[in-house]
């Protein structure tokens, strides 16, 4: 447990040097969801979109999600140019735990994306998010839970494709429906019933959900408690399954 510990601090110390020598990078992967929440956010001010909360308290917990499912999603890229560079035969012939190296890469993106969201949250207190910073605490611990399942999927797919044409139409195929079905933008309560129905297949809605309930302070009813279980069921089987490709491949 110590080596593997160790191999993963020397990995993730790795990627997070690169990732603040790329700061123009780290700002651009905020700035879809921060144009969301600057243009869009003021225009359902007045309106009523089924929640208990207001309008803030609805988009900013989407557009946390959204930007933990949009920046780990594509984290494989980095892997696809990594293995064209011949990085990855190079970690290959190294002592380094082979589960470290996944973890490390998994440490630097929960990293950069709560960095990402306390600016998101920030600019919303400024447009008028109010909320409980223990709720903010607990809404990022979700979507962090949340963005590592996705990732390791991301970085698992990326071991067994060869090229950016592969991996770029699979992770487009599943985005957009992971976007419109999970009531990232808005509560799937305005939707059809059918719509609705269908949605709950999609287990990014129980976790948008539950950060949404975090932030109004809602802690003890069943909503938070159910997303938090389909976030840690999610990790579960995403790290299972990330671990046994970088062990097969020997990455």
């Amino acid at each position: 447990m110590s080596h593997l510990l160790t191999d993963t601090g020397i990995i993730a110390g790795r990627y997070v040097r690169q990732t603040l020598a790329s700061r123009l990078g780290v700002l651009f992967g905020l700035l879809q969801p921060l144009l969301f929440l600057v243009f869009f956010g003021p225009l359902l001010s007045d309106i009523d979109l089924g929640g208990a909360g207001d309008s803030w308290q609805t988009l900013v917990p989407g557009l946390l999600v959204q930007l933990g499912l949009f920046s780990s999603a594509f984290a494989g890229f980095t892997l696809l140019i990594e293995k064209h560079h011949g990085v990855v035969e190079r970690m290959r012939v190294t002592p380094v735990s082979r589960l470290a190296l996944l973890l490390g890469r998994l440490v630097r993106d929960v990293l950069q994306l709560f960095a990402q969201s306390l600016l998101l949250v920030l600019v919303g207190v400024a447009f008028g998010l109010r909320t409980p910073v223990a709720g903010v605490a607990i809404g990022f611990v979700l979507v962090g839970v949340l963005a590592a399942s996705l990732a390791s999927l991301s970085y698992a797919l990326a071991m067994r494709v060869s090229s950016p044409q592969e991996f770029a139409p699979v992770i487009n195929s599943l985005n957009l429906p992971a976007v419109l079905l999970s009531g990232i933008l808005l509560p799937m309560a305005l939707a059809p019933g059918w719509l609705d129905a269908v949605s709950h297949f999609v287990p990014f809605r129980y976790v948008v959900d539950a950060v949404r309930d975090a932030f109004l302070g809602h802690y003890a009813d069943g909503t938070l408690a159910l997303g938090a279980v389909v976030a840690l069921a999610l990790a579960a089987v995403s790290l299972g399954l990330g671990t046994q490709v970088f062990r097969r491949a020997g990455a």
